[in-house]
């Protein structure tokens, strides 16, 4: 980057520059993106990262240091968790992992030293919600950075800020970019947390690529067509499954079925593509590859939050797993398809495991 004038580049050293001052310092699609989420977002300074991780990580180096103490709720993504514990406990940052449906009792797990609470609401793969609201007005009156994980509901169905957060979270990945050909991550913060996000970010000029943010700006552009369709097919696909013979629970906030569905109905304006469900009887990992195999309709990988419909299964290990304890989840992303075609070939695929 060159600068127009000898009196830029000495204001730019002096930290009084609001140009460009190198290719690590937010390029001007990174720019017009960050401001574009910090308005949806309803934030007060947004980042953009080249990672969903990446932001998260980033995130937590900036707000706590040696000696403090964070509270991860048990749903969070497993790599957020790993961070916490294995990389924060390095730095003698200690994490302790607390219940998924934490609210008000929040404060049986406070301690002098707890600096951060990191939430996940509903977390990306047992689904559970926190109370939100009661957690942060505690949190608040103790001087605690609350942190949530807003990437299944997007600020156009849950806004944290409204609830009470500090810093919301997205991975820019899913459902914000929307075609599964980008990697990203973004935080945003209120007015008091701005300037700590803001100098931690240029110290560390983990920033993201021109041609990935030109990307999700493109898809910023369907964001609210494709919620709308990502939210109908998945209800439609989950009440269906809620009646299946082999199926025991369905794990999607939006069902009145589901443990916290009245805080999903008091906070959240909407829900996405995202759920899971759990069998009445366990399968051997040979039947349930003979199910997901036989799939025509759904790719098996991760990164949900795209146009295409995934599946993937797992017995996830957890400290506060209560009913969900050594079953295997089922967790289905309905993406863009039609959802009379999705339920045919799930219906086709499980009939194939009670076969088995």
């Amino acid at each position: 980057m060159l600068f127009d004038s000898h009196a830029d580049f000495i204001k730019a050293g002096r930290g009084e520059y609001d140009g460009i001052t190198y290719g690590t310092d937010r390029l001007p699609q990174q720019r017009i993106l960050e401001e574009a989420l910090r308005v949806l977002e309803n934030a007060a300074l947004t980042r953009v990262y080249p990672s969903g991780i990446s932001a998260i990580s980033e995130t937590l180096l900036a707000f706590v240091r040696a000696g403090d103490e964070i509270l991860v709720c048990d749903n969070a993504y497993g790599p957020t968790i790993r961070f916490c514990t294995e990389v924060l406990g390095k730095l003698g940052v200690q994490s302790r992992i607390i219940p998924p449906d934490t609210g008000a009792d929040i404060t049986d797990h406070l301690r002098p030293q707890t600096r951060l609470i990191f939430l996940e609401s509903p977390g990306s793969l047992s689904f559970e919600i926190q109370d939100v609201p009661a957690i942060t007005t505690i949190a608040r009156q103790r001087g605690i950075v609350t942190i949530l994980d807003n990437t299944w509901a997007t600020p156009l169905y849950l806004n944290p800020f409204a609830l009470g957060v500090d810093v919301s979270i997205q991975s820019v990945t899913k459902y914000i970019s929307g075609h599964s050909d980008v990697l990203m991550g973004s935080v945003s913060t209120n007015g008091a947390h701005a300037e700590t996000l803001a100098r931690a970010y240029a110290g560390r000029e983990i920033y993201a690529s021109p041609e990935d943010c030109q990307l999700t700006l493109r898809g910023l552009k369907t964001l609210p067509l494709r919620m709308k369709e990502h939210q109908a097919s998945a209800l439609v696909v989950a009440q269906a499954l809620v009646d299946h013979p082999l199926v025991e629970r369905v794990l999607h906030p939006a069902l009145p079925s589901h443990p916290q569905h009245a805080l999903w109905r008091r906070d959240f304006t909407g829900s996405s593509g995202l759920f899971a469900f759990t069998f009445k009887k366990e399968y051997p990992d040979s039947a349930l590859g003979r199910f997901v195999d036989s799939l025509e309709l759904f790719g098996i990988g991760y990164s949900w939050g795209g146009f295409m419909s995934l599946v993937t299964t797992g017995r996830p290990k957890r400290e506060f797993a209560g009913p969900l304890s050594g079953k295997t989840l089922v967790r289905l992303n309905i993406g863009l398809e039609d959802p009379a075609d999705l339920l045919a070939d799930l219906n086709t695929g499980l009939a194939r495991l009670e076969d088995s």
